[in-house]
């Protein structure tokens, strides 16, 4: 076991606040070991707030969660994605379709036009209560597609539980003009760059011998 293993089973434990697969998959190609203990929370939109402050306040919510019954350093995220006309943001967030005619009308509504990922990041250490979180913005701009070639990836793909209705690590990149952002994990749902920034300044080098 390498020594930056050993530092984290016997001084710190490392956990990831999230129920999403797809987290516990991106947190793994770091190669540190980890605990997955599911937060229990309201993730309700609040009167007034915005997609930014949404997501910055659920990841802290979280954390601190998981926080009640587990000790160490807590990982916590949330997303959403707004659609943007290319002159400004829109404030609607795009929710998960859940079956096939509203994941048509999101698609359609995307097609030639670009969709902002807001994906925010919470590293809660329990021993000192210090909190770190950041929120990364990632853009989708979308190819102009045809009614036919939207039907056709959603019954390939069926990313019905997935907001936006598109499954980016997968065929989904075929409905793509471009992306936009820093680090491509962000669009999955974990933002590994800034992650392992945070996990430095908590003395936690992923690289160290």
């Amino acid at each position: 076991m390498s020594s930056i293993l050993q530092i984290l089973s016997t001084l710190v434990s490392l956990i990831l606040a999230s129920s999403s697969p797809f987290r516990k998959e991106l947190l793994a190609k770091l190669g540190l070991e980890f605990s997955v203990h599911a937060p229990d929370i309201d993730e309700s939109q609040q009167a007034g707030e915005t997609p930014k402050q949404l997501v910055f306040r659920l990841a802290q919510e979280k954390a601190h969660k998981v926080a009640k019954t587990q000790s160490g350093l807590i990982i916590a995220s949330d997303q959403v994605a707004t659609l943007s006309s290319g002159t400004h943001a829109d404030d609607a967030i795009l929710t998960k379709p859940h079956n096939h005619e509203n994941a048509v009308r999101q698609l359609q509504q995307s097609s030639g036009n670009t969709v902002t990922f807001l994906t925010s990041l919470s590293l809660l250490n329990t021993n000192s209560g210090k909190i770190q979180t950041i929120v990364e913005t990632f853009k989708v701009v979308f190819r102009t597609l045809s009614a036919e070639q939207i039907d056709n990836y959603l019954k390939k793909e069926q990313p019905y539980n997935c907001a936006g209705s598109f499954k980016s690590e997968a065929l989904g990149i075929s409905l793509f003009e471009r992306l936009e952002g820093d680090d491509p994990n962000t669009l999955v749902g974990l933002p590994l760059i800034q992650l392992i920034k945070m996990l430095e300044n908590e003395g936690v080098d992923i690289l160290a011998n």
